[in-house]
């Protein structure tokens, strides 16, 4: 059912349509133009997609000249290999990340990229004294804002990247942080970048163990890291954990501490850990010069950060970007896909260790704003971040599909509250976004929004399917595949699916995917994770379906589908059914092994003070039954104390399914809340109904 259209106007505004003007002018398209008529856009776009698949040196170049991107690709498409896990694009290419970021942004994208520009979208006048626009607004749950020009921007991050230098890091070094979704979080990161380190990232609210299991693996030799950090309401003091881990990271040999508004709390500025040499931020700030360095251009595969793989199922893999490749990949979804425009304003919920973070700021080499918030996105309130998107005018507003069914079972509508006009493009990702929460945000933001929900990984650190500005939106599917990306749903001998569920894979290489894995100097464990499921493609562990008009369906995990009877159901089509309950804030669903097959055991969270009656589970399963089959039903309907989740926020279905059938959670310290596996591994269910 389409759920909404995109204008004529907003049609031939869009990036994608400049897009493909250029195509035409320089690259031999002669697929046609992008029409007004958003139904027949859908045919063109699979055309055009089939074209970035068939011929992905020309597509890619032509997305770097699209996005005006500084540096040089060189005279090489690939390196020539015959291993497709092997590929890397533009050997001889040469960039620097931070130079893309902090590049002046007073000039059209469509001049730089040779086009004439149409009008279509707004451009917001919010700047500084010099008309240059904001790089960055930022706001924590305290309500202290924070706003800095471009111009400052630089200046910081050239200040950072000196006092880097200055004790002795060099390319390829390793810079961790303990940092939250702040100001001062973008400036190390673009400062590592701008000098060849590489950043490596890990949010406050990560225990200690949590912390050492991921950098002691990458040997960082500076730890930057916050004194203090807060989460709804409760300011919690890092000071001590610096310590502890100053003993459990060997290889680090500096600590640049960030005192945020504890500074005035803090009793010296002499205090210092026992061993590591002791920088101030602030010091950082008035010490170095501000005056522009100049940018190395390192190769376009130098690596660019380190992201982590969740840990619920061992040690946390370390997954090596690189610099070219989450630039070019990053651009490409941002303008094409998501239609950011210079002056729009980009905000996406995210903490600094989800890969969201590193998409978000990747937009500044877009020209747009970002903006961060720190604290939970429901404090004090469930309308905390509404407000912030009608004081800071933001375009595009992007959260987790958990946070938009937590906002509905509250409930709280946004336009009820705050003006939500600003908002063209609203974004989801990290668990599925149900058809039905399609309506409800349509009906609770305003109808004219673009719903643009996206899917991908940390893996990939950006997206397989997501947005198209010009065709329509139906509900419950995701709109296309990523420009570029050979994305299908395969059977188990990896026959291709159209209409019924089966893996989600890739059938090409593309340059956002890892250079490898930390540590893992043969590929072995990369191409495991991978490539060895199903040989010649990425598998990528998303049960999903493509439809026959070119959307997708995601229905979870595939390592998390249940599979009673021997047929294979996605947990989302069984969370779909609750939301009619709304005493049932949120659920896992997973199987236990019982007489030789599998059974559904379903795990829910009660709205606090709820109380239900005897018949309250025989109605759920009756109302599952209904709505979708006998299969469905769960045998198991258990009302828990709270769901384990990992730090990203998303609900760890493998931790309770090992948990139930007493496997050993071997990094339990990977959950956000690990104490909660302790009912689940003391439930035992008896024979199930």
């Amino acid at each position: 059912m389409e759920i909404w259209r995109p204008t004529s106007e907003r049609i031939d505004g869009s990036h994608l349509r400049a897009y493909v003007e250029l195509l035409g002018q320089e690259y031999g398209w002669r697929g046609g133009s992008i029409s007004h008529d958003p139904r027949e856009n859908g045919e063109l776009f699979r055309a055009l997609h089939a074209w970035s698949v068939e011929h992905p040196e020309t597509f890619w170049r032509s997305v770097w000249k699209y996005a005006g991107l500084i540096g040089e690709l060189g005279n090489a498409a690939d390196n020539g290999a015959d291993q497709i896990w092997k590929k890397r694009f533009f050997p001889k290419g040469t960039l620097n990340f931070a130079e893309n970021a902090l590049r002046q942004a007073d000039t059209p994208l469509a001049q730089r990229s040779g086009l004439t520009q149409r009008s279509g979208q707004a451009q917001h006048s919010g700047g500084t004294p010099n008309h240059e626009p904001l790089a960055i607004i930022a706001l924590d749950e305290t309500g202290r804002r924070t706003e800095i020009s471009r111009q400052k921007l630089r200046e910081d991050v050239y200040r950072f990247a000196r006092r880097l230098q200055s004790i002795g890091v060099k390319p390829g070094d390793r810079i961790a942080a303990v940092m939250p979704n702040s100001i001062e979080s973008v400036v190390g990161f673009l400062a590592a970048s701008a000098i060849g380190a590489i950043w490596t990232c890990c949010s406050p609210e990560f225990g200690d163990e949590a912390i050492v299991d991921r950098f002691a693996q990458t040997a960082p030799k500076v730890l930057m890291h916050a004194l203090e950090s807060r989460y709804n309401g409760k300011r919690f003091c890092q000071k001590d954990r610096i310590g502890r881990l100053e003993g459990r990271l060997p290889s680090v040999e500096h600590v640049i501490l960030v005192a945020g508004d504890m500074q005035s709390a803090t009793p010296s500025r002499e205090w210092r850990t026992s061993r590591l040499e002791t920088h101030w931020w602030d010091d950082i700030a008035t010490s170095e010069s501000c005056a522009p360095i100049e940018f190395e251009r390192f190769p376009f595969d130098h690596p660019l950060y380190i992201l982590y793989s969740s840990g619920t199922t061992g040690a946390p893999k370390c997954i090596v970007h690189s610099a070219g490749g989450a630039l070019i990949q990053h651009a490409k979804e941002h303008l094409l896909h998501t239609d950011l425009h210079q002056g729009d304003r980009l905000f996406y919920f995210t903490t600094t260790g989800w890969m969201m973070w590193n998409w978000l700021v990747s937009a500044l080499a877009s020209s747009v704003t970002i903006l961060l918030y720190d604290g939970s996105p429901v404090y004090p309130d469930p309308g905390a971040l509404w407000r912030f998107a009608e004081a800071s005018d933001i375009t595009h507003f992007g959260a987790s599909a958990r946070y938009y069914a937590a906002l509905e079972k509250h409930p709280y509508i946004p336009k009820e509250h705050v003006s939500t006009g600003s908002i063209r493009t609203v974004l989801s990702t990290g668990s599925p976004l149900l058809a039905e929460q399609y309506h409800w945000l349509y009906g609770s933001i305003h109808s004219g929004i673009h719903l643009a929900s996206i899917s991908g990984g940390t893996d990939i650190v950006s997206c397989f399917v997501l947005g198209n500005p010009t065709i329509p939106v139906v509900a419950g599917e995701i709109q296309s595949k990523g420009l570029g990306m050979d994305v299908r749903v395969v059977d188990e001998q990896g026959s291709t699916l159209t209409g019924v569920a089966g893996e989600l894979v890739c059938a090409n290489a593309c340059p956002s995917m890892p250079l490898g894995f930390w540590n893992d100097p043969l590929g072995e464990r990369y191409r495991g994770t991978y490539w060895d499921r199903i040989p010649g493609v990425w598998w990528h562990g998303d049960w999903s379906m493509e439809t026959s008009s070119g959307g997708f369906v995601i229905y979870g995990r595939s390592d998390a589908t249940l599979n009673p009877g021997g047929v294979r159901i996605g947990t989302a089509e069984i969370y779909r059914q609750l939301e009619s309950f709304p005493e049932i804030v949120e659920a896992i669903a997973t199987a236990k092994k019982s007489d030789g097959d599998e059974k559904i055991a379903l795990f829910v969270k009660l709205r606090e003070g709820t109380r239900v009656n005897a018949d309250w589970e025989g109605t759920i399963k009756r109302h599952i039954r209904e709505k979708c089959s006998p299969r469905h039903v769960p045998n198991w309907v258990v009302i828990a104390p709270d769901l384990p989740r990992t730090m990203n926020g998303k609900l760890s279905e493998i931790a309770v399914r090992n948990a139930i059938s007493g496997i050993q959670i071997g990094n339990a310290g990977a959950l956000a809340n690990p104490d909660s596996l302790a009912f689940f591994q003391a439930w035992s269910g008896g024979s199930g109904n």
